[in-house]
């Protein structure tokens, strides 16, 4: 077995593990990663593996969330349940643009759009829009307070004794929104941002960048937006992987090397233990920060895609 197959595969399972739920797009870090680390697999094996790692990260999102996606136990009320089973009703109903639209042009899209050209301007474009909405969030906050009189995570200004501020005031790292939990979502709204999340069919989007953008603008708050993600991407992606893995299965004839199995299973392994730390830190830094460092950091990626592939590509004869 070899060992330095295994360590390219943990640190792309490391890759995959932050890209998937940071809004960055795994996409633009790939083609990037792939230009200096290649693993020693075929094309199908490669494609295949591409995908499968997901599932490592989707098994972090089941582990994290596991009450909130469970409909009975954990000491759970018959109110909880039935919200729990609504929960998954608008899962459901926002995967649904993705399936309809999404499975049918998914060939189309990685054929004719999977490109550095593609990527980069995704990544500057996505990049440009988290900045624009964050400083219109910002300025409606702003003309909120002016108008209500009300501080972040506080009490209306001078009313020293009054009730303590409910959960629809907007939190100390100015997170705000008409839509403040999972159960304040509704149908309609989890459907338009499903429809967000087919945008993520363009190469360098981020399919979590494309949902949070989409909650954002439809009133959700910054948590309940990235939660959402998390959970729209469970049978999305778990359907997708196991698809693919089943399509390559098929065509090697139930048959893979003792190699190619210990690579799949690194690069899960680290996918899932890196995704939970990425979880957990992007749900403890949206709570006091917005999303204005991830377009910066997107548009710097961008720019830095573009200079390698068409500038010191070239330019070295790569």
């Amino acid at each position: 077995m070899d060992i330095i197959e295994l360590l390219k595969s943990a640190f792309l399972g490391l890759v995959e593990g932050i890209t998937e739920w940071l809004p960055i797009s795994s996409t633009g870090h790939m083609i990037l990663v792939d230009e200096f680390i290649k693993l020693n697999v075929t094309e199908e094996f490669w494609n295949m593996f591409l995908v499968v790692i997901q599932l490592g990260a989707i098994l972090a999102v089941c582990v994290l969330f596991i009450r909130d996606l469970l409909p009975f136990g954990f000491g759970k009320t018959r109110q909880e349940c039935r919200s729990t089973w609504s929960l998954w009703g608008k899962i459901i109903v926002g995967c649904l643009p993705a399936a309809i639209i999404g499975i049918p042009l998914d060939d189309f899209m990685e054929e004719h759009l999977y490109n550095a050209w593609v990527v980069a301007a995704a990544l500057i474009v996505y990049g440009i829009a988290f900045i624009v909405i964050e400083r219109w969030r910002a300025n409606k906050l702003a003309a909120r307070v002016a108008a209500e009189a009300v501080v972040p995570s506080g009490r209306p200004m001078g009313s020293h004794f009054a009730a303590p501020a409910s959960a629809v005031e907007p939190t100390e790292g100015g997170d705000f929104g008409s839509i403040t939990t999972l159960d304040d979502l509704s149908y309609k709204t989890a459907f338009g941002i499903g429809c967000f999340q087919v945008l993520s069919l363009i190469p360098g989007t981020s399919r979590s960048g494309s949902t949070i953008i989409g909650g954002l603008l439809l009133g959700t708050t910054r948590s309940v937006a990235a939660k959402f993600t998390f959970f729209l991407a469970i049978p999305v992606m778990f359907g997708w992987g196991v698809l693919k893995l089943i399509k390559y299965l098929m065509a090697v004839g139930l048959a893979m090397t003792a190699t190619e199995i210990a690579v799949l299973v690194v690069g899960i392994v680290t996918a899932f233990v890196v995704s939970v730390i990425s979880i957990k830190f992007l749900m403890g830094y949206i709570k006091k920060n917005d999303f204005t460092a991830f377009g910066v950091y997107r548009i710097i990626l961008g720019i830095v895609v573009l200079a390698y592939f068409f500038a010191l590509e070239p330019m070295l004869g790569l």
